[in-house]
This record gives C-alpha cells, structure tokens and sequence, in this order.
C-alpha cells in the first residue's frame, strides 16, 4: 500500500499536474509564488521517488506507522520502530542533490565570470542607466545576476528604444537581480537536467522560466507604467531572430514568453489575495511524500 500511495503521488505530481497547471491564470497573478509551487512540487516528486525507491528495496522493513514514526527514538526496544531508520535515507538524498545543485551552481558562476571580465573589457559603462553598453548591432538587453552584477545594454537597444522604454528594460532587469531569480532558475534547470523527458521537469522549467519573467516585470511597475514595459519587449522581441537569446547565465528581458507577458501586460492587475494559504502548499508539497510513507494503513 505504501508503495502504491508513493506510486500515485509520482504520477500526480510529475504526469499529470504539469499540463494542468502550464500558464495557469492564478499561478501568474502571483508569479513568485507560482515559481516556488513549480519548485515545491518538483522537491516533492524528488522525495517521493528516493522514498519508493527504498521502500521497493527493502518491502518488509517498511510497515507502516503512523505519524509517531517520524519520532527518533534514541533506544528501541525489540525490533525497529518502522521508519525512525528512514532519517538517513533523506539525509544522504538530500546531501546529493545539494552537491549536483552546488556544482551546477558554480559551473554557473564560472560562465558569469568569465562573461563579466570580457564585458569589462570591451564595453562602456554609461553612468546614466548604471549599465555597459556593448557594441553591437541588434537590440539586446540583460543582465548578469550575482554578487558582481551587471545589467548590459547593446547598442541597437539604445538606437531602438526610447528614454521611456529604456528605463522600462533596465528596471525589469533591477528585478531579476533584487529577487536573486538565478537562484530560483538553477534548482529547475538542474531538475531538468537529470530528468528531461518528465512533464514536470520539461513544462516546469519552461514555466519557472517565464514565471520569473513576469516577477521581474512586476518589480518593474514600480518605475514605469504597463504600457511602457510592453512596448519595450515588442520592441526588443522584434530583434529576437537576428539577435538570438541572451548569452548563458544571463536573464535576458525578451529572451522569455514574451506574448504571454504582453497579455498579462494588458490585463488588470490581479491584486494578492491568498498569498498565504499558497505559501502553506509550497512548504507542505516536499514533506507529503514522507507522510504518505507513515500513513497507517489495514
């Protein structure tokens, strides 16, 4: 029973919750809390799978509990109490994906280095936006994300835009450094990574992505109006062909969802409303899989 529960709660959650929840209204309307539930659940399918995994290798040291099994007991009596020896298990799962995500995390960092010593080089600091400008043809705005961060302007960008939609562009890139969104981007990718072909590793990395997009472009409306944000990535999404996406380790400000972030542009603004019973479902998602595991059963 176990096993099956686990079993379900993998298939949910990494079969047929992801196309549901793809470009979903209210996940938009609160873009940051949509990006952290996209996470939740992929950390809950993690748990999930370590857990079946276990439980398909050792079936007889597993009968279930309750919930008092999570309890760590210093000194049983008689035989082991049912899944107080699990604590490990968890332990060492999750010091390996600490490792994958900390390696990926400065494979990153090396890529952000080096981007950022060769813009130091060859562009210009314009001391009126606080960005490099590079020299090149097509419109392109991005930053690099870090301690050292930078937010890069082409040249085309300058010719392209107005004062208006400039300041549009860099706010928007203000936001992905502030909210520290590379952060939020690295454990998604990684998820990705390892399992490409799942639903919720394909169609949540693609939805964090555009997720972020939206944060940033919300931390933008503080500085410039919806109309002026929208008109800047039309504009600069007009050049996307010619230019391509914006470099590795980069966020670029039309390099993402550009239509759907327009639409949401043109909408009123959806207001914050249950933010807390969101954030309730994002930290309980990674523990469900473990109490599913407890869960007496006949």
């Amino acid at each position: 029973m176990t096993l099956a529960l686990l079993g379900l709660h993998l298939a949910v959650t990494g079969l047929l919750l992801p196309p549901r929840l793809a470009g979903h209204p209210r996940l938009q309307a609160r873009p940051a809390l949509g990006a952290a539930l996209w996470l939740a659940l992929m950390a809950s399918f993690t748990v999930a799978l370590v857990l079946a995994a276990h439980h398909a290798l050792e079936p007889a040291a597993h009968e279930p509990a309750g919930l008092l099994g999570l309890l760590p007991h210093l000194e049983p009596a008689g035989p082991v109490v049912p899944h107080t020896h699990d604590w490990w298990l968890l332990a060492t799962a999750g010091a390996a994906l600490a490792g994958l995500l900390a390696t990926a995390g400065a494979r990153a960092g090396r890529i952000r280095r080096r981007h950022r010593a060769v813009l130091d080089v060859v562009a210009v600091r314009d001391r009126r936006w606080g960005a490099l400008v590079l020299e090149h043809a097509h419109p392109t705005v991005y930053c690099l994300p870090g301690r050292r961060s930078r937010v890069v302007l082409s040249r085309g960008a300058l010719r392209l835009l107005d004062e208006r939609q400039l300041a549009a562009a860099v706010a928007h890139e203000h936001g992905h450094i502030r909210g520290r969104h590379h952060l939020l981007r690295l454990p998604a990718d990684t998820f990705a990574r390892l399992l490409g072909p799942l639903p919720l590793a394909r169609v949540g990395r693609a939805e964090v992505a555009l997720l972020l997009e939206m944060a940033a472009d919300d931390a933008a409306l503080a500085e410039v109006s919806r109309g002026e944000l929208a008109s800047a990535l039309c504009a600069l999404a007009s050049g996307a062909p010619a230019s391509g996406p914006a470099p590795e380790g980069s966020l670029g400000a039309a390099s993402t969802g550009v239509l759907a972030r327009v639409r949401r542009l043109a909408r009123p603004g959806g207001g914050r409303r249950r933010q807390l019973a969101g954030w309730l479902w994002v930290l309980t998602l990674p523990a469900l899989p473990y109490l599913l595991a407890c869960a007496p059963h006949p």
